[in-house]
């Protein structure tokens, strides 16, 4: 049997990314880190195919970024700035639309090998183990934006999502609401569903709120979804004076389905969004929402894919627009 990338990688302790770097001469590690895995090297008798190594040695200067919806604002956003510090460093990038549901992911794969790119960005979406080992025998280094690997050897760039939701919640607790409407996307989603459900949950109860689950709807972070859970909670007639919705578009879709039924925002119904795309600007009226910075997390995702570096967690902010109003003690 023989020795490969990933056998050096686990004598060593550090990720095959890194022995890929040490291996091709590239930046990012210490030299107390190269040494461990040179040695490593030897003892094992590793010897990386001298074709893939002069591959790797005529630089593309090309970066595949992989993303399950191209066409979303909140991936327009990343994308520039991904594509920003690209330019900066004189790079291209390769944008792979994966499908909501990555069906399309082992393709791209093939075709990120085949033109040699120099490391791959993986935004947004669940990032499952078999697909950290697929990347693995590339022996591409990997970073992932927006979302994070289960394997803590990966580096990540991402907001921590249940302290942001739980300060999203927090602000509308402390603009004196008590009955808060939550539209997640999903308890199945481990990167962004359950944690800002949890930080919902979590702020509640911080403020000594009961949690009610007749105010509480799932769907999948769109447009459509956030209209149609927020109308089944107004026909039903749900008591609430504001909604926290887990995505700015499913945070104009509920500013819709409250305009064609009457309700008005802010005065009647307090909205706020998560993440400050284009769309909390565009909505009418303008979006309050949690932002996620996700033009500088794309940018700083970029600059440590290619020259190394630890996990970031990015900080969010709550951006005040017109959808969130002040309930007045009596």
């Amino acid at each position: 049997m023989s020795i490969t990338i990933k056998d050096v990688a686990r004598k060593t302790g550090v990720s095959i990314a890194t022995v890929s770097r040490i291996v091709n001469n590239q930046s990012g590690y210490s030299e107390q880190t190269r040494k461990k895995v040179i040695m490593a090297i030897e003892d094992l008798g590793y010897s990386p195919n001298a074709l893939a190594r002069g591959l790797v040695g005529q630089a593309t200067r090309t970066v595949g970024v992989l993303l399950p919806n191209v066409s979303s604002l909140f991936a327009g956003k990343l994308l520039e700035g991904i594509e920003a510090a690209a330019q900066s460093e004189g790079y291209s990038i390769v944008v792979c639309n994966t499908g909501s549901e990555g069906e399309r992911t082992d393709d791209y794969l093939t075709i990120l090998k085949q033109k040699r790119v120099e490391g791959i960005l993986y935004a947004s979406g669940d990032f499952p183990k078999d697909l950290g080992e697929k990347i693995d025998g590339l022996g591409l280094p990997v970073v992932t934006v927006a979302t994070r690997s289960h394997e803590e050897t990966i580096p990540y760039v991402k907001v921590d999502d249940q302290t942001a939701a739980f300060d999203g919640t927090s602000c509308l607790i402390e603009k004196g609401h008590r009955s808060i409407a939550f539209l997640g996307g999903g308890l199945s989603d481990p990167v962004a569903g359950k944690p800002r459900f949890d930080g919902y949950l979590d702020a509640l109860k911080a403020h000594g709120i009961p949690r009610q689950d007749s105010l509480v709807r799932f769907g999948d972070f769109r447009f459509e979804s956030g209209k149609r859970e927020t109308g089944r909670l107004l026909d039903e007639g749900a008591a609430f004076t504001a909604l926290f919705a887990s995505s700015d578009e499913m945070a104009v879709g509920a500013l819709h389905a409250a305009r064609e039924r009457g309700v008005r925002v802010p005065e009647e119904l307090s909205v706020l969004g998560y993440d400050n795309t284009l769309a909390a600007e565009m909505a009418l009226p303008p979006l309050t929402t949690v932002e996620q910075p996700l033009h500088a997390m794309g940018e700083q995702a970029f600059r440590t894919l290619i020259n190394g570096g630890g996990s970031l967690t990015a900080k969010h902010a709550i951006i005040e627009r017109q959808t969130v109003r002040q309930i007045e003690e009596e």
